[in-house]
């Protein structure tokens, strides 16, 4: 069974969204036992973003995700860098920032694509984004998914592929 890699939209809007903790805690149950069970993971960047807010969600990850659920991105440079060139043969269609911010160092969407891309067949990327090829303003994460063959789905998809309700 693959293991699902999540993007940081997942938890904050899940977090700001639709599943706010005080209202379906069963869902924020769930999150904690799918990572103590290795079935979610996500990466440095991701994590990065969440603990730089400070907030609610950054306390909850702290206190209920294991020690290892952000996973180490430095061993995917080379689907990095793959991605990066995938981006940036783009510069003819979408605005040069664009390609910044998909690609910028210090954040998640390459990295998670580079990431899946390094283990495609073991690895399903969660993301609530949707393809927009035609954006000229910025570059989707299932787009560049669907460019290197990297699964993914989104939140509902995920637990429905598992199997599991809250």
């Amino acid at each position: 069974m693959p293991v699902y890699v999540v993007d940081a939209n997942f938890l904050i809007e899940a977090h700001r969204v639709y599943y706010p903790m005080d209202v379906v805690p069963g869902f924020w149950n769930k999150i904690s036992a799918l990572a103590k069970e290795d079935k979610i993971i996500s990466i440095d960047k991701v994590g990065d973003e969440i603990y730089n807010n400070k907030d609610l969600l950054a306390h909850w990850c702290e206190n209920n995700l294991p020690g290892n659920f952000f996973r180490d991105t430095s061993g995917v440079m080379n689907e990095y860098a793959q991605v990066f060139r995938w981006a940036n043969f783009k510069k003819d269609y979408v605005v040069q920032k664009a390609i910044e911010d998909f690609c910028h160092a210090d954040r998640a969407d390459a990295f998670l694509v580079a990431y899946c891309l390094a283990e495609k067949e073991n690895r399903v990327l969660v993301t609530q984004e949707v393809s927009r090829p035609e954006s000229k303003v910025s570059i989707k994460v299932p787009d560049a998914c669907i460019a290197f063959g990297v699964n993914y789905v989104n939140t509902l998809q995920m637990f429905r592929n598992l199997k599991e309700t809250f």
